[in-house]
């Protein structure tokens, strides 16, 4: 199955037959079609695209989902056919474990699958510094042993059975793990800083960053952002009842648990090998310069001034995109077979939806390297 990305400004789409039909506003570029039969999901990344009612239609009764997407990759709308989330058993049993042990559980879950897959991360890109650069290598091993160590930690977190105060147990040790990854964190942007070429990444900014690297892994985070929300609701799961991240209004907080796992085998590996070989990031518009010096004052008190989000220009974005959707349709090891990792998330979301319901065990998913 294949995502369709559009990304072009005055794009139409329409319905032909057993197909979409792309128009684009270019009158030099040619039409194309693709079979419904081989997507699973349409995204707009772009404004002024429009699409028929028909094709909206066809899609909810295939499946495919179509999502729209920001200037920095989240999903701000998703169509799709309501009958596809018309599943109660896991969603009750999703609430009802945020106060019991499996709150705990899957929380640690998550969080030793992020730290794990740093780890291999780093001794995926650090393997080739071995010969080439022994002192360099040396320190990021240091580094990743550091992290191991706080994998051990997180899986040995517990919490006391819920007494007098009454708090469930993912309360109680919420604080403690998102300690120990927010330092297992900062010693994997450490090594970040050492994999990529000197001066193009120096701190992790999640929100106003202006520089090359942190722009385009939140451009990829919204992306895999989009597919993983598609596939918790497929499984007929709620995204907004989260374990490790607090819930608030409007914060989809299950989505961001669950997406974990998955930022440094796709996003991340796609992004640093952008960046290592030598990819050229353009911006859009001719104010960015701007953005980026407004982003790095200070107003007359001290005070930094709010940041400014700068912009990838429409050939960045669709770069990055058809990377990170290529790096979904590769293999990865899982459950002793070869797997596609955009498979390999939807197999994930059901098993989740199976532990919550107390089918099965949960493992989370870590990438070779």
């Amino acid at each position: 199955m294949e995502q369709l990305i559009i990304s072009d400004y005055g794009t139409y789409l329409g319905k032909r037959s057993e197909r979409v039909s792309v128009r684009y506003r270019d009158k030099d570029r040619d039409k194309e079609e693709h079979a419904l039969m081989d997507l699973d999901q349409i995204v707009i990344a772009s404004r002024g695209v429009s699409m028929s009612s028909d094709l909206i239609e066809a899609c909810t009764e295939r499946g495919i989902e179509i999502a729209f997407l920001s200037f920095n990759g989240k999903p701000y709308a998703k169509l799709n056919s309501p009958s596809l989330t018309a599943t109660v058993i896991s969603r009750r049993e999703q609430l009802a474990a945020y106060y019991d042990e499996r709150g705990l559980e899957i929380a640690k879950q998550f969080a030793t699958g992020k730290l794990k897959n740093q780890i291999n991360l780093v001794r995926y890109f650090g393997k080739y510094r071995k010969k080439q650069a022994p002192k360099k290598y040396a320190e990021l091993m240091d580094r990743v042993t550091k992290i191991d160590a706080l994998t051990d930690e997180i899986q040995s977190v517990c919490s006391p059975t819920v007494g007098a105060a009454g708090e469930p147990p993912i309360d109680t040790a919420r604080g403690t793990l998102l300690n120990l990854e927010g330092r297992a964190g900062a010693l994997y942007w450490e090594c970040v800083q050492r994999l990529l070429p000197a001066g193009r990444f120096t701190t992790r900014n999640h929100q106003g960053a202006v520089d090359d690297v942190n722009v385009l892994l939140n451009y990829g985070y919204g992306i895999l952002y989009s597919q993983v929300w598609s596939a918790l609701t497929l499984a007929g799961l709620e995204p907004f009842a989260g374990f490790l991240h607090v819930d608030r209004p409007g914060k989809p907080s299950l989505v961001l648990d669950f997406i974990e796992e998955f930022r440094q085998p796709i996003v991340d590996r796609v992004v640093f090998a952008m960046i290592n070989k030598r990819f050229k990031v353009e911006w859009e518009g001719a104010d960015n310069d701007a953005a980026k010096a407004a982003h790095q004052s200070s107003k007359p008190d001290g005070d930094t001034e709010a940041p400014t989000q700068r912009r990838l220009s429409q050939s960045t974005r669709r770069a990055l995109a058809d990377r990170v959707l290529s790096r979904l349709q590769e293999t990865e090891r899982f459950e002793r077979k070869a797997q596609k990792l955009s498979n390999i998330i939807q197999i994930q979301a059901r098993h989740l939806a199976m532990h919550l319901r107390r089918e099965r065990e949960y493992n989370p998913f870590v990438s070779r390297w």
